[in-house]
């Protein structure tokens, strides 16, 4: 197999659907990762979950087989958080799982019907029904932020495809006009908060993930190479129609530290 055009120095991961799908790691993912820390300085997990908190995220890995320290999982939650910090916002109305709520503490959750300064916006599964969306619609058109925690349009669950944030996100903002900021995947500033905490250059740098949009585009666009997985939510008619084009395609992780020479 070609090594990669780069010899990337740091390596970001996505989660769900490159390491495993459901409570199934995916085959030889535990085995990958173990190799990919030898052939690298550093690697951070980067994950658009929005249904759980960091801490749920890494016990999941842990109980997995996974081995990793807390701090390499990176999650939307703390860009949400920063950029609620920076703009000073005294009242957020917390639309995300109650597990979340827990890396979102620092903050002052609005009540139902009173205003709010800003929405932010996860993972609420089922919680996602009209009364739900109707009232952060109101709360939009009252003047309010709405913050994605990410923007994919669907994810695969251990029962197929499903619909992800991203696409509530696109009928708040169709609805009220106001357009989302964005703090997960494809976001640049999200690739950029984990070179960051890595200390590396985006040249010095490649992603891993399953959705051409979210991750392939995200990454890309931070100037990082970016290598494409078919499992987890890869399908190839959306590659096909998408003008995205990966720094690399490969079948799974078991098959991306051949690229990096190990």
């Amino acid at each position: 197999m070609p090594e990669l055009p780069i010899q990337p120095a740091a390596l970001l991961l996505d989660i769900d659907g490159v390491l495993h799908v459901g409570e199934e790691p995916l085959p030889g993912a535990i085995e990958s990762l173990r190799r990919l820390r030898g052939l690298t300085t550093g690697v951070r997990l980067v994950t658009n979950t929005t249904s759980r908190s960091r801490r749920a995220i890494v016990e999941q890995l842990r109980g997995l087989g996974f081995e990793l320290a807390d701090a390499e999982v990176l999650t939307p939650a703390a860009l949400a958080l920063a950029h609620c910090r920076s703009r000073s916002y005294e009242r957020v109305s917390l639309m995300v799982s109650e597990s979340l709520r827990e890396d979102l503490e620092e903050l002052e959750a609005g009540s139902d019907g009173e205003p709010a300064d800003a929405i932010v916006l996860g993972d609420l599964g089922s919680g996602f029904t009209a009364e739900t969306l109707n009232a952060a619609f109101r709360r939009l058109m009252d003047g309010a932020e709405l913050i994605a925690l990410q923007h994919n349009r669907y994810w695969r669950r251990a029962d197929g495809l499903a619909l992800d944030v991203g696409a509530y996100a696109a009928a708040l903002e169709y609805a009220s006009g106001v357009e989302a900021v964005v703090v997960g995947k494809p976001s640049p500033r999200f690739v950029q908060a984990a070179l960051d905490d890595l200390g590396v250059d985006p040249a010095a740098a490649a992603m891993v993930g399953d959705d051409i949009e979210g991750d392939i585009g995200g990454g890309l666009d931070a100037e990082v190479a970016s290598i494409l997985v078919r499992t987890g939510k890869f399908r190839a008619d959306a590659v096909a129609a998408s003008a995205i084009v990966p720094t690399a395609t490969v079948d799974s992780i078991a098959a991306v530290p051949a690229l990096f020479g190990g």
